[in-house]
């Protein structure tokens, strides 16, 4: 079929050649889906509870932001969840609201009643697929799980036709296992297919290779979404996640700040800013204005409590901050030569020059400039000595040292 998926209404546009999946785009277009589970996933990190006006504030952010789908949370687990889902749903416009369920009935009955003042719903049903979940967590066999989880599609079919089916710890599951889980689970109903690497067990190239040998063998893999949702037990979770797009995953999720249990989830930004600074090597876009995500992080941080690491990639402190006399030389002369993210991409001002003992002549020379100073060479000099023995003392030679030297 020729044409694309318009990612708000889901009809047919003109353009390059898209696969058409109820709406969704398929693993030939070049437009991943960001599925964020911020409020879901995120929220079940250890010490983190979010108020429904906060919930409800984040939720407008990731909206604002462009995001596709939003998880809002697990309906059937508490009086709460089921109220949180059911206002988002009712209050958030122009996203798909996505409710978590397991592949039983009357959650998926729950999941529906609390998603029905949506604008656009999906029900995201599920089991295990590894031996280890189906003995230890499970008590089932394979057939019986599989079994379990065709009836939980078919079941949600009756609410909507967007079916999301987790194959849970897919990463240490038997691979033709779950090229027949995926198999009978499109076969009824389902239209995006999420294989989570649920203990972020795997490295990348196993979690392409699982990718891809789901599509390449599973013979209706054209007739569903496939999505990555990995975790960052062994900190591979974006790393994962980027070889599940290159395989042919056309949806990630992802949290804000990589916030989730244990060690956290795939970031949102570090996929979107990867698959934009890359996109040489991706050739793919997502929906999301970059421009707003230093913004959302701080919003996340403050709400949560989570402090964001200072050496976090794209949206930590220090991630455009350089020290070093050789970093902060080249930076000054050509930004590209340390910096492959321009800062105003994700929204922050610019890049900062961090005088310390390792800081050269031209950082600090930058530094008195921009506070409006001016030296002849032999008084910078001199300036020069008495900032290296001040530095010395201290981890950062801030503003106040700095017009105390002058003085």
């Amino acid at each position: 079929m020729s044409g694309s998926v318009h990612r708000r209404t889901g009809r047919l546009q003109s353009g390059g050649d898209r696969r058409i999946i109820r709406g969704e785009v398929s693993s030939l277009s070049n437009q991943v889906l960001i599925f964020d589970t911020t409020l879901r996933d995120g929220e079940q990190s250890p010490g983190v509870r979010l108020a429904m006006s906060e919930k409800l504030e984040v939720g407008h952010a990731l909206v604002d932001i462009g995001v596709d789908i939003i998880e809002a949370g697990f309906p059937i687990s508490s009086p709460g969840d089921f109220e949180s889902v059911n206002t988002l749903a009712r209050e958030l416009k122009g996203v798909t609201i996505c409710g978590l369920t397991r592949a039983r009935a009357k959650d998926i009955d729950v999941a529906a009643e609390a998603l029905e003042p949506a604008e656009r719903r999906r029900i995201h049903t599920g089991l295990g697929v590894s031996d280890n979940h189906l003995q230890h967590k499970l008590r089932m066999t394979r057939d019986q799980a599989l079994e379990a989880g065709v009836a939980a599609v078919k079941h949600a079919r009756q609410y909507t036709d967007d079916i999301e089916y987790f194959m849970e710890d897919s990463g240490r599951a038997d691979r033709d296992y779950v090229y027949r889980v995926v198999e009978n689970i499109i076969a009824a109903g389902a239209t995006t297919i999420n294989v989570p690497d649920t203990t972020g067990y795997t490295i990348p190239m196993e979690y392409f290779d699982m990718i891809r040998g789901i599509i390449e063998h599973v013979p209706n893999s054209d007739k569903a979404v496939f999505s990555c949702h990995c975790h960052n037990d062994l900190g591979m979770a974006t790393a994962n996640t980027l070889a599940g797009v290159q395989a042919g995953a056309r949806q990630v999720e992802v949290t804000v700040n990589g916030i989730g249990e244990r060690a956290g989830n795939t970031s949102l930004e570090e996929v979107v800013v990867a698959l934009k600074i890359r996109q040489d090597r991706f050739g793919l876009d997502t929906s999301v204005d970059t421009k707003k995500l230093l913004h959302l992080s701080k919003m996340v941080s403050r709400l949560t409590g989570m402090i964001v690491q200072r050496n976090k990639a794209v949206v930590g402190a220090n991630a455009y901050a350089h020290s070093s006399g050789i970093h902060q030389d080249g930076v000054l002369k050509e930004r590209s030569t340390y910096e492959i993210i321009d800062p105003t991409l994700v929204g922050a001002e610019k890049s900062e020059i961090i005088l310390t003992a390792r800081s050269g002549r031209h950082g600090l020379k930058h530094r008195l400039t921009e506070l409006g100073f001016s030296f002849t060479e032999d008084r910078f000099e001199r300036i020069y000595e008495a900032f290296l023995r001040v530095a010395d003392t201290k981890s950062e030679v801030d503003e106040e040292d700095l017009r105390e030297l002058v003085r």
